[in-house]
């Protein structure tokens, strides 16, 4: 087949219009909820993970990879996971259960440190400027905090933050914090939005939530609260600058 040029440049130029138009629609859309939050929004619910603080799941899964556990990804992901984990997420297993289930799943001998080294491996950073706009906000707002997370990830990250920017300055930025294996309730299910409305006497219409995870966001969705779906590309900076 030979070169053609113009076919080279038109399709360049397809391109370009293409990712115009998608820029133009998320422009279009931003604006839109950046209207809706000074006509209606009074409570902003976050989620934790990849809002807040960043985390990258491949880092675990080719952590348990290493340690030999070859079928990690079927286990659990970003969109679906195992019940040891949703169970784990709820409370409703402890530490020692966690690790010796891994260790029965996978048949492997592999250490508790090395369970929880491979598991805390998704944990990155947390950008102290995310946590000054949400102080800022808090000024407007009543800001939540709701995350699926479990006691393994809690204590790693509150010991990170803690050393970072001081766990008061973290807690103080919250009007309440709500994490799934302290309410044994986690994303998706109705139940764990209906019991933060309901703990704090929020009105769904004057509610946005914010979220990485699609089925998260859909959830939010079909009960009346106001959503944002954050993309890979995104920030918060992205909504409230």
């Amino acid at each position: 087949m030979s070169y053609r040029p113009e076919l080279t440049i038109k399709l360049i130029l397809g391109l370009q219009n293409y990712f115009f138009v998608v820029n133009l629609q998320t422009y279009f859309y931003i604006m839109q909820l950046k209207s809706t939050f000074s006509n209606s929004i009074q409570h902003i619910i976050f989620d934790f993970g990849a809002v807040i603080i960043n985390i990258n799941y491949h880092l675990t899964s080719q952590a348990f990879q290493n340690l030999g556990v070859s079928n990690f990804d079927e286990l659990f992901s970003k969109a679906k996971q195992s019940n040891l984990f949703n169970d784990l997420e709820k409370g409703l297993i402890g530490e020692n259960d966690f690790y010796n289930t891994i260790r029965t799943i996978t048949q492997l001998d592999i250490s508790n440190q090395n369970i929880q080294n491979a598991w805390n491996a998704m944990l990155l950073d947390l950008p102290i400027e995310r946590m000054n706009l949400i102080h800022q906000l808090k000024n407007k707002y009543n800001t939540f905090l709701l995350s699926n997370t479990n006691k393994i990830h809690a204590d790693a990250f509150f010991k990170q933050i803690d050393k970072q920017m001081t766990l008061d300055y973290f807690n103080s930025a919250f009007n309440k914090i709500y994490l799934s294996h302290e309410i044994n309730l986690r994303k998706p299910d109705a139940e764990i939005f209906e019991f933060v409305l309901s703990k704090n006497n929020l009105n769904r219409q004057d509610t946005l939530f914010i979220d990485d995870s699609i089925q998260h966001i859909e959830s939010a969705k079909k009960l009346g609260i106001h959503t944002h779906h954050l993309l890979d590309s995104e920030t918060i900076f992205d909504l409230f600058e």
